[in-house]
């Protein structure tokens, strides 16, 4: 990730397919066939040459697309125009994708190098016994603040973001559990709640947090911070992470009510054409070296216990990032909602948008 940084930023202005390298720009037309491989997953979400070595080494040749959210990975998924391979999803999504029977289950006669992941990362409630998910990254959500603009003891919390000195400043993700979840833990309640009064009554307090929001972005946030164009933003890990290689300004803090500890795992779509090559893939990045190459690229996390052997002990020694157990005590995973609160929660945060 340093690397794409610092080549975003000689490019300011060009599309995001561009500052992601040549390979993503030769292999993003879908194709099929044997020696094809279908990936989808988040944008800026790998070390492009990873994908280089992958083909390199298997043979076969990898179709990469991206995708911005959860949701609309699960609508092209869902709707099976393209026959992906693998993708990434998140806990609740994979949740959800599972009951839909969207993925196909893990054949493990076919994976080697599970062992390598710890054991805290297997067997989450989304995926018991891991029947259909390999985990990928982990991390949190949290706030990134400028020390030149802000002060460390002004910004500890989320209720902090209500401050009316940060009116137009406050750079937030562009996602619903994100921005309700804000108004839900700031009040002490679930990030998974379904209650209709805890969310009308976190609603109503996200309305007077409206006036102080900058903007709604995605990846573009990281560039923003870096150049100092907002001095706080809600964003996760890896790109706090980017964020403060390359500023040293920018700090990143997980607020004192709790947050969000998430899950990125690796699926196979029911629709998949080439499963050999989805788990020559999935072996692939389960190598240690390979998951600290993409760990030490990226900024996420990784799930890899031997991967973490080979990261520098500031990176896994480093809280923010790696945080502790007491901490994650107070982090709270996604539920998958179900259809009917999952449209409320969009909804709210349609509602929100609007009110900037």
């Amino acid at each position: 990730m340093k690397q794409l940084i610092q080549l975003a930023l000689a490019v300011l202005g060009v599309s995001s397919v561009l500052y992601l390298g040549s390979f993503f720009i030769e292999h993003s037309q879908g194709a099929s066939g044997a020696d094809t491989l279908n990936i989808f997953n988040w944008g800026d979400y790998i070390d492009p040459e990873l994908l280089e070595q992958f083909e390199e080494e298997s043979g076969y040749r990898v179709v990469y697309e991206t995708f911005d959210s959860n949701e609309s990975m699960y609508t092209k998924v869902q709707q099976g125009g393209t026959a992906y391979d693998l993708t990434i999803p998140s806990e609740y999504m994979i949740e959800r994708m599972i009951e839909e029977d969207l993925v196909l289950p893990i054949d493990y006669s076919k994976i080697t190098g599970l062992e390598n992941i710890d054991s805290e990362f297997l067997d989450q409630p989304f995926d018991p016994n891991n029947q259909f998910s390999i985990p990928y990254f982990w991390g949190t959500l949290g706030i990134v603040y400028n020390e030149q603009m802000v002060d460390e003891e002004d910004i500890t919390s989320w209720s902090d973001l209500w401050n009316p000195e940060f009116r137009e400043s406050i750079l937030f993700i562009d996602g619903a559990r994100e921005v309700i979840g804000i108004g839900l833990q700031t009040q002490g309640y679930s990030l998974n709640s379904k209650n209709d009064e805890e969310l009308n009554e976190s609603f109503e307090l996200l309305r007077d947090l409206a006036p102080n929001a900058k903007a709604l972005v995605a990846d573009e946030i990281k560039m923003y911070m870096i150049q100092e164009e907002a001095p706080v933003a809600v964003t996760f890990s890896g790109e706090a992470a980017d964020m403060m290689w390359e500023n040293e300004s920018l700090h990143y803090i997980l607020p004192e009510e709790g947050s969000n500890l998430w899950f990125d795992n690796m699926v196979i779509p029911k629709t998949a054409q080439n499963t050999e090559a989805a788990y020559a893939f999935i072996n692939f990045m389960l190598q240690p070296e390979v998951a600290a190459q993409n760990a030490d690229y990226i900024g996420y996390s990784t799930p890899n216990k031997a991967a973490m052997d080979l990261l520098p002990e500031e990176t896994t020694e480093d809280e923010q990032f790696y945080p502790s157990a007491e901490t994650i005590e107070k982090l709270e995973v996604y539920e998958n909602l179900g259809p009917e609160y999952i449209e409320k929660y969009n909804d709210l945060f349609l509602e929100f948008k609007m009110l900037r």
